[in-house]
């Protein structure tokens, strides 16, 4: 039976920078790192192409209107509880299943292309129920909505996993640049093409959200069938420490009470997804409120890709060379403008608002870098062994204030846009001044606590135990 290993890292165990940055574990790795680089590149921007139909703080809100009929307020605000529950929830039992996989690119191939089904499930519903709202098919929608995104945290979580496995730390800010822009480019392209006819829609004025439904499940198969072309090695099987199913939440807190830095990180993503929350409301206060016409939701969704692309080419190369640290608290406090911008409009008459209300989709171009900047921080934080775990954890974080999502959709509809929109712009600067108190891993000279053994391979654990009969040896 092998030794508890020491909280504190022997003298000869490598630092956590050294982890972060030493992350190449074979020549093999080494020898296909620019060419697997392109192809998760590639495999993201067929991903791109298909997530712009359905992007969360246009489209997917626009349907459940649709979906549900007047008062769907109430509805709308449940939508980032499925998401972020879903997404962030499922990724802690994943966590060590994955970790044990030998080849981690089968698992984001196959959830890749598994997102396909709720999709294709919500055009069947739309199609039999004739674009008639009802309670049935919005609660319909709103279950397939879930099990869309706890196929996406899975696939975000192996994705992670990969990047980590096979990308260095210095050139994750280059896939990140490459994947977002050309992706963003080739999106609008098709957004702009097709969008508007399915939007109009039919003779009786019903946008054809089936067709967007089965573009985007086409697109999500086959950034699957590119994942498989990664040349990644097969890890070796783990030691006979295999964790239990049933401790995957145990091990999540025993990762928080071990490291002071993940709890601290914790706190900037739980403030970050309270900020975040109100997403799905900034259409509604445009076509409601401002009174646009459904049309504008292609505009919309246009002007925030082409946003995201464009802030894609400064965020890259800005966490390659100056850290995700300091990159992730520039987004934080860039994000908050979209809420700020929101919440300022409401006091403008409506017609002024209707015609700048596109303004508000510039800064919200900025929200879906976050996260993968905050994963490549988290990423940066922990040795390989921990991707997984750390990368749950933080992730269901960012997830736990989505609980508070239904009563934001029931407060806008109640209290008002302008309070809701400037209460999240004040949670978004909190997180981003949090940024200031976590650690910087390039900076970092020790490693964090040790984990218990059922978070470490036993190729780790068998290293680290030579290491110190090797300084006791030498005592």
């Amino acid at each position: 039976m092998l030794p508890e290993l020491p909280k504190s890292p022997p003298s000869g165990c490598p630092p956590s920078s050294t982890l972060a940055q030493g992350w190449l574990a074979s020549p093999q790795v080494e020898a296909e790192e620019k060419r697997n680089l392109w192809i998760l590149a590639g495999h993201q921007i067929v991903y791109c192409v298909g997530w712009i139909f359905k992007t969360e703080s246009v489209i997917m809100p626009a349907f459940l209107d649709a979906a549900a009929g007047p008062g769907a307020g109430l509805l709308r605000g449940f939508l980032p509880v499925l998401n972020r529950f879903g997404q962030g929830g499922s990724q802690i039992f994943l966590a060590a299943r994955l970790r044990r996989m030998a080849q981690k690119k089968r698992a984001l191939a196959a959830f890749a292309a598994s997102m396909a089904l709720p999709l294709l499930a919500m055009a069947a519903l739309w199609i039999a129920s004739a674009g008639q709202a009802s309670l049935v098919l919005a609660l319909g929608v709103m279950a397939c909505y879930f099990l869309f995104f706890v196929l996406n945290g899975f696939y975000l979580l192996s994705f992670g996993t990969v990047q980590g496995k096979l990308i260095r730390p210095t050139y994750r800010g280059r896939l990140l640049r490459r994947a977002t822009f050309w992706g963003t480019l080739a999106a609008t392209g098709f957004a702009w093409a097709l969008l508007p006819g399915w939007l109009e829609g039919n003779q009786l004025g019903q946008p054809h959200f089936h067709l967007i439904f089965l573009w985007v499940a086409g697109c999500l198969c086959g950034s699957g069938v590119v994942a498989l072309a990664l040349r990644e090695p097969a890890d070796a099987p783990l030691g006979v420490l295999r964790p239990r199913r049933s401790r995957n939440l145990r091990e999540m807190l025993l990762a928080l009470q071990a490291d002071g830095n993940l709890r601290r990180v914790g706190l900037t993503a739980i403030c970050l997804g309270a900020g975040l929350i109100v997403t799905p409301h900034y259409q509604a206060l445009a076509l409601g409120r401002f009174q646009c016409p459904p049309v504008e939701l292609m505009r919309f969704a246009i002007t925030q890709n082409i946003a995201v692309g464009l802030f894609s080419l400064l965020v890259g190369p800005m966490a390659d060379a100056w850290g995700n640290r300091l990159t992730l608290r520039l987004l934080i406090f860039g994000a908050a403008g979209a809420p700020m911008l929101a919440a300022g409009l409401t006091l403008l008459p409506a017609s002024l608002s209707g015609n700048l209300s596109w303004l508000i989709f510039i800064p919200l171009g900025i929200s879906p870098l976050l996260l993968p900047i905050l994963n490549n921080y988290v990423l940066e934080t922990c040795p390989p062994h921990r991707h997984p775990r750390y990368l749950s954890t933080v992730n269901l974080c960012v997830a736990i204030p989505y609980l508070l999502a239904p009563g934001a959709g029931w407060a806008v509809e109640h209290i008002g846009y302008r309070p809701v929109f400037a209460t999240a712009a004040a949670l978004l600067l909190v997180s981003g001044v949090l940024t200031f108190w976590i650690a910087e891993p390039r900076r970092t000279g020790a490693i964090p606590p040790q984990l218990p053994l059922a978070e470490l391979d036993g190729s780790l654990v068998t290293k680290l135990l030579a290491e110190q009969n090797d300084q006791a040896s030498q005592q």
